[in-house]
């Protein structure tokens, strides 16, 4: 890997840890219910100015979380335009310059998204946003992997053909799980047992698809290979989520019927969202 390589890896990478940083903070936001604080877009209280639009913002939290997100969003986007530009330049994959500008129209999509959402008070692009936010993240993730040394493409060609649909279930299994926790998250309207019971019930299916990859995969790959390392952290941030999960339902139960939540429900709210959208990338 020559070092123009090395420093690019390094900058998508980066692009992905601020990425996370952008998650936990959209989570914040759901979890106080501040999606709406800042009540127009563009702008931020009619005014252009992205560090100052109101007087003390940072001092009311709803602003802050919401405004904050704002420029976090702006921030991950600028990464995302150098990210695209420096792998159109850099890299003599197609397939990868390819990812950089779905990266780039993804993050764009996104912002659009949660913009309208706020000018339209729009609960389903409210939805539609959170489930974006994961195909973004994960694809981040995905062009980090693919700029490693340890990335090796005929491995793929090698693989059985049922550890091939295995490998495609289990992500869409967790993505549709996401998607569930995004539906129950974003009315604010209280519990939904219908949606709580959906969640619940497809978090076995989403789990029994994860650990049957773990097997294929022990039972097909080298362990201290890409795929084998790969696949112990997975079945690890697995097991954290499944008991960050119920922890985290069991809080709600516990506090169901408050006007706002306790700093224990947001946190557990929003690490449970950050943690499924590591186990989706």
């Amino acid at each position: 890997m020559t070092g123009s390589q090395r420093h690019r890896r390094n900058y998508t990478f980066l692009t992905f840890l601020v990425a996370i940083g952008l998650l936990s903070w959209g989570a914040f936001v759901t979890s106080i219910d501040a999606g709406l604080a800042v009540p127009d877009w563009p702008s931020s209280f009619d005014s252009y100015d992205p560090f100052n639009p109101w007087p003390r913002w940072w001092a009311i939290t709803p602003v802050l979380a919401e405004h904050g997100h704002r420029l976090m969003g702006a921030l991950v986007g600028l990464f995302t335009i150098g990210l695209a530009f420096w792998t159109w330049r850099g890299d003599s994959r197609a397939w990868m310059r390819r990812l950089a500008f779905g990266a780039l129209a993804l993050v764009i999509l996104q912002g659009v998204l949660g913009g309208l959402r706020v000018i339209w008070v729009s609960l389903d692009l409210a939805v539609i946003h959170a489930c974006v936010a994961q195909l973004f993240f994960a694809l981040l993730a995905a062009m980090t992997l693919f700029q490693t040394d340890a990335w090796k493409t005929p491995v793929e060609s090698a693989l059985r053909p049922d550890l091939k649909r295995i490998l495609w279930a289990a992500p869409i299994a967790v993505y549709i799980q996401i998607v569930f926790g995004a539906l129950l998250r974003h009315p604010g309207t209280g519990i939904d047992t219908t949606l709580v019971a959906l969640h619940l019930g497809w978090a076995f299916v989403a789990t029994s698809f994860v650990a049957v990859l773990f097997a294929r995969i022990r039972s097909s790959l080298p362990m201290n290979g890409l795929a084998g390392r790969l696949s112990l952290t997975m079945i690890g941030i697995l097991v954290f989520q499944v008991a960050l999960g119920l922890f985290a339902y069991f809080v709600l139960l516990d506090e169901s019927g408050r006007i706002q939540p306790s700093n224990v429900q947001v946190i557990a709210n929003s690490a449970h969202m950050v943690t499924g959208a590591l186990l989706f990338a």
